[in-house]
C-alpha cells in the first residue's frame, strides 16, 4: 500500500498496523475489515457505523490505550451494507487474499471493491424494474457533460447540454435518470447545485484532473481497446468526454475490475426526443404518482412485462418519446401485430416468463460477484431462445422480423455452462459440488474418495467396536477437533493403547487413533484440493461467459424491447385502446378519448369520453371553464398522455386519434409548492409559465390549468390573458397547441378579438341549487363557477354556505372598479385597472376620472364652467372605455 511510517503508531499490533495502512487509503468510506467469519470497524469508522446500525460499541485494548471497535458477521453483511448506503457512506471491503493455514505471519488483505450508492450488484436491494445510474457532471465554457452509467447492467450513455437553460435542461435529464449518485469535480464542490433531482442522491467530489479531457480521453480509450472514441459517436463531445472518462476512473478504483461488460458508449442528444421537464413528469404522473411511488402511474399501467428488462425498457421509453416517425412506426406496427393475434401473443409470453435478467446477470458475472447459480440463471434463459425465435416468425410485422435477422440462440455459451455447472449448486462458493462429473478426472478422483470416506467410516466403526469389544464406540467429526473416535467413560479401561485423547467431554473422552488420523490427512486434503479445483474450473467458465458479453447485452435488449412492445399489446387488448395515426400536420384529433389512469380506478363507472380537436391556427388555443371537480384538470392531462403515448409506440384510449409529431409537452397543472427551495406557489407558477412562454415551439403541447389564481383577481386575469396573447400565434403561421382551463370567465372574451382562441366548458347540471357534473366538455364558455355548490359538496357547514350566497349576492349587484365597466382592455397601452381594494403585485396609478373629480371644487364653478369640466369628465369616461 505503500504506507508511510509516520502514519503508524509504535504501539499499534502488526494487525492494527495492517488496518491503519489500508485505512488511509480510503478514509472517505467504512471500512469493513475481515477478521475470520466477521468484518469489523475500528475508531471513527466503529464509532459512526455503531450509531447507524444500532450496533454494539466495544474496544481493544480496554486496559491501555482502548481502541473503539464494533464488528458485523460477514454473512450478513448485505444488509448493514444496505443501511450505510443509505445513510450515504461508501464501504471499502477488505477480505483476507490468502488462506489463514498458509499464512507465514500476519494474513495478507486488500480491499476487493468499494461500495457506492450508485454501484449497488446485490439483487435484495436493486429495483428490478429500474435502472440503478450513477451520473457524472462536467461543467465546460460552453457546455455542460452529462454521463450516466448503471454498473449492474452496463448501460453508459452520454450527452452535452448547452444554450441559456442548460441548467434547467440538466436537472430535466437528472430528473428522468434519477441517478443514485453523482459526481462531480472538486472544483465546484462548494458551489451551489439548483440543477440537483429531487429524492435522495448522493453527490460525490473527484479530483479535477480525472475531468480533464486528455486524462478522459485516455481513460475511455484504454477501458474500450480502441484508437478514437469516432467509433461511439462522440469523437468531438469534449464535455460529454470529460464527464464520462472521470466516471470510467471513478468505477475503476471502487470496483476493483476491469468492467468488461460496459463495452460500448452510446450518445443520446436531447434533442432528439420529446423534451419533458420536470413539471411535467410530476403533473402527468409518468413515472411516479402524486403520492410518491410508482403505483398508480403511467409506468405502472403500461408495464405488464414479463421480465425485468422490459420494465426498464417501457420506463426508458415512456421519459424519452421518440419524434422520429419512422421509429414510432415501427413500433405500432409491432404492437398492432402483437394485439391482432392474441393466442400466438399469449404463447410468447409465456415463453418470456422463463428469462431471468440477463442484463444484471451478466454484471454479476463480468464483476465476479456472481455464485453458480446465476449461470443457472443465464443457462436457464437461454434455454428459451429457440423456442422465442421460432414463436416470433409467426408474426407479419417487417419490424418483427429485423429483430430476427440479428438473432443469437447463444449455444456456445449455454453449452458452456450446461456441461460444466451442476444442475442445483449450492447458493455459496465454498460449498463444494459447483462442478459436474467428467469435466475434469483429478475432480472426479478426489470426489470419489470423500464419497467413499463415509463407507470408510462407517466399516471403521463397526470394525474397532469388534476389536475392543466397546458397544457404544461412535466415529464422528466436528470443524474444530476433525475426526474422532468417541467412547463413554463407562468403557475407558478398555481404549486400546494406540488411541490418542484428543478432547474430555462430561460423560465421554474422544480419541484419535493412528489409521483414523492417516485417513483425516487424506480426507482433508482431498476436500481442500476439491475447493481449489472447483474455484478454477468456476473462474474459467465465468471468464468465457464474460467473454460472450455483448453477444448477451444485444440478445437482454432484443428481449426487453420485445416484452415491452408486447406488454403495449396486452394493455391495447384488455382496455380497447386504439392505434394513433400520424399526419404531416400540426393538428390533435382526439374522438372519445379517455384518461388511461382515472378511468382504470373504477373500472365498473363508466368514463366520460371526451372529443378534442385542436391545430396551430384555426383551434390553437381552448379556453375551459367550469365548477372545480367537473373534470377540467381531468381532460387536460388526458390530451397530453395520449400525445405522449402515441409517441413511445403505444396504442391510446380513444375510438381514434390522429396527431403530427409533439416536439415537447408543457404541462402547468397543480399547485406544486417548493417551500423547502424558498419559493411560494405563485413564484413557482410563474417560473414555470415563463419557461413554457420562452421554449414552445409550434409544435409544442401546452396544458395550462389555473394560471395566475395565486395572487389577487385582477392580478391574475392580467396576467393569464397576457399569457393567452403571447401564445396566439395563429395569425403568426401557427402557434403551439394550447389548453388552458381558468375559472376567470373574464378571459372567455379573448375568443372575440383572437382567431385562434375557443371556448369550451364542461357540462352541469343545477338542480335545487346542487349540481351534478356531467363531465362532457362542449363548446361555449359559461360564467359561473358553482363554488358554493361545490362548497357543499364538501361538507360546509350551512351557516358558511349561506352567509357565502349573501355576500356573492352583494358581489354581483356591484361592479369591481370605480369606473363602473369591468372591462379589460385589448391595447397594449391600456392603463391597469384599480383593484377594488385587493392587492396587487405593483403599485397601480390612480384613475384619471377619479383623480380629475378630487380636483374639482362645486363653489368655485361658474354655470359655464362646470359644463365644461362635464364635457371633460364625459370625454375621459369614453377615453377609459376604449
Amino acid at each position: 500500500m505503500g504506507v508511510s511510517a509516520k502514519s503508524l503508531k509504535v504501539d499499534d499490533t502488526p494487525m492494527m498496523q495492517q488496518y491503519r495502512g489500508i485505512k488511509k487509503e480510503y478514509s472517505d468510506s467504512i471500512l469493513f475489515f475481515r477478521m475470520g467469519d466477521f468484518y469489523e470497524m475500528f475508531n471513527e469508522d466503529a464509532k459512526t457505523a455503531s450509531g447507524i446500525l444500532q450496533i454494539a460499541l466495544t474496544s481493544r485494548n480496554k486496559n491501555s490505550n482502548p481502541v473503539p471497535m464494533c464488528g458485523i458477521p460477514h454473512h450478513s453483511a448485505n444488509l448493514y451494507i444496505t443501511k450505510l448506503l443509505k445513510a450515504g457512506k461508501k464501504v471499502a471491503i477488505c477480505e483476507q487474499t490468502e488462506d489463514p493455514k498458509q499464512a507465514k505471519g500476519l494474513v495478507k488483505r486488500e480491499v476487493v471493491r468499494v461500495i457506492t450508492p450508485g454501484t449497488i450488484l446485490d439483487d435484495n436491494i436493486l429495483d428490478p424494474k429500474k435502472d440503478q445510474f450513477i451520473a457524472s457532471v462536467y461543467f465546460g465554457k460552453n457546455q455542460i457533460g452529462l454521463a450516466a452509467l448503471d454498473v449492474s447492467t452496463g448501460i453508459f450513455k452520454v450527452t452535452q447540454i448547452d444554450g441559456g437553460n442548460a441548467l434547467l435542461l440538466l436537472a430535466d435529464e437528472l430528473q428522468k435518470l434519477d441517478p443514485k449518485e453523482i459526481i462531480i469535480p472538486n472544483a465546484i464542490k462548494e458551489e451551489p447545485r439548483p440543477w440537483l433531482p429531487t429524492g435522495e442522491v448522493f453527490v460525490h467530489s473527484e479530483e479535477d484532473w480525472t475531468f480533464s479531457f486528455s486524462e478522459a480521453y485516455r481513460n475511455l480509450v484504454e477501458h474500450f481497446r480502441t484508437q478514437s472514441l469516432e467509433g461511439f459517436g462522440c469523437e468531438n463531445m469534449e464535455a460529454a468526454i470529460s464527464s464520462a472518462g472521470a466516471l470510467i476512473h471513478y468505477l475503476r478504483e471502487t470496483q476493483k475490475s476491469p468492467l468488461e461488460h460496459i463495452n460500448t458508449l452510446t450518445p443520446f442528444p436531447i434533442h432528439d426526443y420529446m423534451a419533458l421537464d420536470q413539471c411535467t413528469l410530476a403533473s402527468l404522473e409518468l413515472v411516479q404518482s402524486s403520492e410518491g411511488s410508482r403505483k398508480n402511474s403511467l409506468l405502472d399501467l403500461l408495464d405488464l412485462c414479463q421480465t425485468p428488462m422490459g420494465a426498464r425498457r417501457i420506463r426508458e421509453w415512456i421519459l424519452k418519446p421518440l419524434i422520429d416517425l419512422k421509429k414510432i412506426q415501427e413500433r405500432l406496427g409491432i404492437v398492432a401485430d402483437f394485439k391482432h393475434n392474441p393466442t400466438e401473443r399469449k404463447n410468447l409470453r409465456d415463453l418470456l416468463k422463463h428469462i431471468f435478467d440477463l442484463e444484471r446477470l451478466l454484471g454479476r458475472i463480468t464483476l465476479s460477484a456472481c455464485n453458480a447459480r446465476d449461470l443457472i440463471a443465464l443457462k436457464t434463459s437461454l434455454k428459451v431462445f429457440p423456442d422465442l425465435s421460432q414463436a416470433l416468425k409467426s408474426y407479419d410485422s417487417p419490424s418483427l422480423h429485423a429483430y430476427l435477422e440479428n438473432w443469437d440462440n447463444l449455444e456456445s455459451v449455454y453449452n458452456l455452462i450446461d456441461q460444466n455447472i451442476t444442475d442445483d449448486p449450492p447458493l455459496g462458493l465454498k460449498e463444494g459440488n459447483l462442478i459436474k462429473a467428467g469435466c475434469n478426472e483429478e475432480l472426479d478422483r478426489l470426489k470419489k474418495i470423500t464419497r467413499e470416506g463415509k463407507n470408510w467410516i462407517a466399516s471403521l466403526e463397526l470394525e474397532e467396536k469388534e476389536r475392543t469389544g466397546i458397544p457404544v464406540l461412535k466415529v464422528g467429526f466436528n470443524k474444530i477437533y476433525g475426526y474422532y473416535i468417541e467412547i463413554t467413560k463407562k468403557h475407558i479401561d478398555r481404549v486400546p493403547a494406540e488411541y490418542i485423547r484428543k478432547q474430555s467431554l462430561v460423560n465421554a473422552e474422544r480419541y484419535i487413533s493412528p489409521k483414523l488420523k492417516e485417513y483425516e490427512e487424506e480426507i482433508t486434503g482431498a476436500e481442500e484440493k476439491i475447493f481449489a479445483i472447483e474455484q478454477t474450473l468456476f473462474e474459467e467458465i465465468r471468464s468465457g461467459v464474460s467473454l460472450a458479453g455483448p453477444r448477451i447485452q444485444g440478445m437482454a435488449r432484443t428481449i426487453s424491447e420485445i416484452d415491452a412492445l408486447s406488454s403495449f399489446a396486452e394493455i391495447a387488448h384488455r382496455y380497447n385502446y386504439c392505434q394513433p395515426e400520424f399526419t404531416n400536420d400540426r393538428s390533435l384529433v382526439i374522438e372519445n378519448g379517455r384518461h388511461p389512469l382515472i378511468e382504470q380506478i373504477d373500472p365498473s363507472v363508466r368514463f366520460i369520453s371526451n372529443d378534442t380537436f385542436l391545430d396551430s391556427v384555426k383551434q390553437q388555443i381552448i379556453i375551459i371553464t367550469g365548477p372545480n371537480m367537473a373534470g377540467k384538470s381531468t381532460y387536460l392531462r388526458q390530451v397530453a398522455l395520449i400525445a405522449l403515448m402515441a409517441q413511445i409506440g403505444s396504442f391510446v384510449p380513444a375510438d381514434k386519434v390522429s396527431l403530427g409529431i409533439t416536439d415537447r409537452i408543457f404541462s402547468r397543472v397543480g399547485a406544486q409548492d417548493h417551500l423547502l427551495k424558498g419559493q411560494s406557489t405563485f413564484m413557482v407558477e410563474m417560473n414555470e409559465t415563463a419557461n413554457i412562454l420562452n421554449n414552445a415551439t409550434p409544435d409544442s403541447l401546452i396544458i395550462l390549468d389555473e394560471i395566475g389564481r395565486g395572487t389577487s383577481t385582477f392580478d391574475g386575469i392580467s396576467i393569464a390573458w397576457a399569457i393567452v396573447e403571447f401564445l396566439h400565434k395563429a395569425d403568426q403561421g401557427g402557434g403551439p397547441k394550447t389548453l388552458f382551463a381558468t375559472h376567470y370567465h373574464e378571459l372567455t372574451d379573448l375568443s372575440r378579438v383572437l382567431s385562434g382562441v375557443k371556448n369550451f366548458n364542461v357540462q352541469v347540471k343545477e338542480w335545487n341549487d346542487e349540481i351534478i357534473f356531467l363531465r362532457k366538455i362542449v363548446p361555449g364558455g359559461t360564467d359561473k363557477s358553482y363554488g358554493i355548490q361545490v362548497a357543499r359538496l364538501a361538507g360546509l357547514p350551512k351557516k358558511v354556505l349561506d352567509r357565502a350566497h349573501e355576500v356573492l349576492f352583494n358581489l354581483e349587484q356591484s361592479e369591481f372598479d370605480e369606473v363602473g365597466v369591468p372591462k379589460i382592455s385589448h391595447s397594449e397601452n391600456r392603463q391597469n385597472q384599480p383593484s377594488s381594494g385587493q392587492l396587487g403585485l405593483f403599485p397601480e396609478p390612480e384613475n384619471p376620472l377619479i383623480h380629475k373629480i378630487k380636483e374639482i371644487d362645486p363653489n368655485e364653478l361658474t354655470p359655464r364652467e362646470a359644463l365644461e369640466v362635464l364635457f371633460e369628465l364625459t370625454q375621459l369616461l369614453k377615453d377609459g372605455l376604449k
